[in-house]
């Protein structure tokens, strides 16, 4: 069995490929970000493929028996490129995999599609309605999905929480660098909210599951997040007791906080998007029964577990991490938080 990871290059994709290399016989990477070859297993194969490419896409997954389209711009890059490769390259990649017969492509989608919604936990029929261009880009990309399941195609989408573990970086780098430096970390709001998070592993089996249940089963929509969570000043609060070095958490108030945040951004002198500081201080959760019941899904670690084996990978790695870049697996520049930094 051959496997196609889209986005093979970042931070789910090199989760995926090194988990799942001994259950398939080759994976096969489309990205145009390169790899390091000495991070991934031998039967793993590079293509510096765009999913905005129809003819490279249709090529490259010839011999594909199955898919994961995790390929995705972030929020931090320019609306253009997100509704490019988010609508438009899973259009690619599914009118791809339809014509060439392949069997399954499960869809990485996010729960960014719903938005900032007052109910919890926000189940799989909750309206749909992303926050900014990322969760817009999300919402059609799963359209899209539908439209294919219809005409035939297996097409599961899994919906994540924000998911971290070892090389992750971006956003949660400024934590980590933070708590290191035994700073005080301010969070917007109280903290007494629930902000449900992900360990990578655990998303990786879902997917694996996904793509080999019975597709009776799998063909359909499904949340995953961690089962066991605790609210951010109590998560971070345990990172920070981890590290024991003074590190604690501040709260601020969140009417103050926000529109700076807000105006930062728009200077582009910060890296905290809109969905970052619009949902910091809200509840955020979501129900997990559905992949419980149906797929046998269950998670293995809490969000403070998962925050710490994060931050274990950092402090054994911060010497090599990339400085620039705005993927999951370089460190973002800070920009004016560096700033704050120094007096906090």
């Amino acid at each position: 069995m051959n496997l196609v990871v889209t986005g093979g290059s970042g931070f789910l994709g090199l989760h995926l490929c090194t988990t799942l290399a001994d259950r398939f016989d080759k994976i096969v990477i489309i990205d145009i970000a390169p790899i390091d070859p000495d991070e991934y297993p031998k039967n793993v194969e590079y293509h510096n493929v765009d999913v905005r490419d129809y003819e490279a896409v249709e090529k490259t997954i010839a011999d594909a028996d199955m898919i994961v389209h995790g390929a995705a711009a972030l929020p931090l890059w320019k609306k253009e490129d997100i509704y490019s490769t988010n609508i438009d390259g899973t259009r690619n990649v599914l009118e791809a995999a339809s014509k060439q017969g392949i069997k399954r492509m499960v869809y990485v989608s996010s729960t960014a599609v719903y938005g900032v919604p007052e109910k919890h936990p926000i189940y799989e029929h909750d309206p749909l309605i992303g926050v900014g261009p990322y969760g817009e880009s999300k919402i059609a990309a799963e359209k899209l999905c539908s439209e294919y399941r219809e005409k035939g195609l297996c097409v599961p989408v899994v919906r994540p929480k924000t998911f971290i573990g070892t090389c992750r970086l971006g956003v949660f780098q400024i934590l980590y660098d933070w708590v290191e430096s035994g700073k005080k970390i301010p969070i917007i709001g109280n903290g007494r909210n629930r902000y449900q998070l992900l360990e990578v592993e655990d998303l990786v089996e879902a997917i694996y599951l996904l793509l080999t249940l019975p597709e009776e089963k799998v063909n359909d929509t499904f949340n995953i997040g961690a089962e066991r969570f605790a609210t951010v000043r109590e998560d971070v609060g345990a990172l920070c007791d981890f590290a024991g070095n003074g590190a604690s958490v501040l709260a601020t108030p969140s009417w103050i906080v926000k529109p700076f945040l807000e105006l930062f951004w728009a200077l582009r002198i910060s890296p905290l998007y809109k969905w970052v500081y619009g949902t910091a201080d809200k509840d955020s959760f979501v129900s997990v029964n559905k992949a419980k019941d149906i797929l046998g899904w269950m998670s293995k670690y809490s969000n403070a577990e998962a925050l710490i084996r994060s931050y274990e990978w950092y402090l054994e790695h911060k010497e090599e991490i990339p400085e620039s870049g705005v993927t999951h697996r370089v460190a973002w520049k800070q920009g004016v938080l560096k700033f704050f930094k120094k007096f906090l």
